[in-house]
């Protein structure tokens, strides 16, 4: 596993570069995050030597100054978005979001509800968090927004929201994912900051995309690539090419909103303390890239993947062909190709060779491991025993889990749990192998071989159930599936 990005120098350099930021606005800062705080396993990916809490361990140094609002739009509310890399909805997020907060000493003010509408669903949440002690606001959806200045600017624009109260100099806004609304809560709370007599500031920590690498840089790519079904879209940043005649990429909802903090600023200030979208950022990780190529291919791995979880979700009915088209456009951008992924084409070739659905694993010495489905287990379970067994020095043809033990779980499953597939799954597998390891070393050692499987790259040419794919996330195995169902 090669590292591309310095950790140690971008916690150094960014942390200073956002208390140089504070200290340009004096009494209130609103911060808004772009990404995720303390599980950003995207960056992680596409940045190898990035950990995904090196952002959380910035802002603990300064916990007893900073006050977290969480946001979450109605309309993701009301459609059930799900995170991908968690397999779990935006409003379930909001929640473990505030309890991580909180456990790690961070004080969570309360949550925003934007793009609210009079949606149903979203007053129900809101009726949930009441019920649960947390504070929540509504953001109501203003006519004509981003681009009709004048509406918003007034109080029946931002001024129809609801106040949020804070109480420390550094707020920060976060949500479970993009297109949430974090830039117009910040800036709904700057109006409503100045109508109490409180001149707050706004920056903006978003990773990416990454504004000092060229536009189409894999890692940039990546970004749009992540972002297909919000259609985002990375541009270079006209205001700052026009005042600096320097390129810097960014994206557009960024460039569209430009105008509105600009006019917001020059209400409470007089004028704006930002010449364009790309200097309202606090971002320092193109600076920390250490070896580019290492984070070209990493990036360029992350577009096949997104291109395949498109795919997947639209063999599930929960995207249409845009987001699948627009994903494949980007491949030709960053000029890659599915077969460019190895464990793809040796899933393949495996499935090629047995007839039945099939897998493979890159380990973290480059060696393939593939496996095929058998009456006894599916490919997936397959592909961890063989992957743990060739780790562990164990000889192929030995079997960790013997028919006989199999067979009873097998008929636990069809004849008591009316289940249709006897094959055992992931989890099962692992329990059998705790359960073996008390009197087999063979099962033992292959046991302790699954931390090693992190960050290692698997295929299969078949969707594989929920339990098998969170099993993988657990082990921190990137997965990518063919968009065929299982038969």
């Amino acid at each position: 596993m090669k590292y591309g990005f310095d950790n140690d120098k971008y916690i150094d350099i960014q942390s200073r570069k956002i208390q140089e930021r504070i200290a340009q606005f004096q009494g209130k800062l609103y911060l808004e995050l772009g990404g995720k705080l303390f599980d950003d396993h995207h960056a992680s990916r596409i940045l190898p030597g990035f950990q995904p809490d090196s952002k959380l361990r910035m802002f603990q140094q300064l916990t007893s100054s900073i006050e977290i609002i969480i946001v979450i739009s109605a309309k993701d509310i009301e459609k059930n978005k799900v995170r991908n890399d968690l397999g779990i909805t935006y409003d379930e997020d909001v929640l473990r979001l505030r309890t991580e907060f909180q456990n790690r000493g961070f004080m969570v003010g309360g949550v925003v509800i934007t793009h609210y509408n009079g949606q149903g669903s979203a007053a129900t949440y809101r009726r949930r968090l009441e019920h649960l002690g947390i504070k929540s606001y509504y953001h109501y959806t203003i006519e004509g927004y981003p681009n009709n200045v004048q509406l918003i600017d007034s109080d029946e624009g931002f001024g129809k929201n609801d106040y949020v109260e804070t109480t420390r100099p550094l707020v920060i806004v976060t949500a479970p994912g993009p297109g949430s609304g974090k830039m117009a809560v910040c800036l709904s709370q700057l109006y409503q900051e100045h109508k109490r007599g409180v001149e707050a500031g706004y920056a903006k920590f978003e990773t990416f995309p990454v504004w000092n690498l060229p536009l189409k840089h894999p890692v940039n790519i990546a970004y749009e690539a992540a972002t297909a079904d919000l259609n985002d879209v990375n541009m270079i940043d006209p205001f700052h090419l026009e005042a600096y005649d320097k390129v810097a990429i960014n994206y557009n909802r960024d460039v569209e909103i430009f105008p509105v903090l600009n006019a917001i600023f020059e209400g409470i200030y007089g004028e704006c303390p930002y010449k364009s979208p790309t200097d309202m950022g606090v971002n320092m990780v193109g600076f920390c890239i250490c070896d580019d190529e290492v984070c070209r291919n990493a990036a360029r791995h992350e577009i096949i993947r997104r291109y395949y979880t498109a795919l997947n979700k639209m063999a599930g009915g929960a995207c249409n062909d845009s987001e699948v088209n627009k994903i494949a456009l980007l491949l030709k951008q960053a000029k890659v190709c599915t077969d460019d992924r190895r464990v793809t084409v040796e899933a393949r070739l495996r499935k090629e060779e047995s007839g039945v659905p099939s897998s493979a694993i890159e380990l973290e010495d480059g060696t393939i491991i593939t496996a095929a489905s058998s009456p006894l287990l599916g490919t997936a379970s397959s592909l961890l025993l063989n992957a743990t067994k060739h780790l562990a020095g164990i000889d192929h043809k030995v079997k960790l889990i013997s028919q006989d033990f199999i067979e009873p779980i097998q008929r636990t499953k069809i004849e008591y749990l009316s289940g249709h597939n006897p094959r055992l799954h992931t989890d099962e597998v692992l329990v059998a192998l705790s359960v073996l390891s008390r009197q087999d070393n063979n099962c033992a050692r292959a046991l302790a071989q699954l931390p090693r499987l992190h960050g290692c790259q698997a295929h299969t040419t078949v969707m594989l159930g929920e339990v098998d794919c969170k099993i993988f996330k657990k082990l921190g195995i990137d997965l990518t599936s063919d968009p065929v169902r299982k038969i």
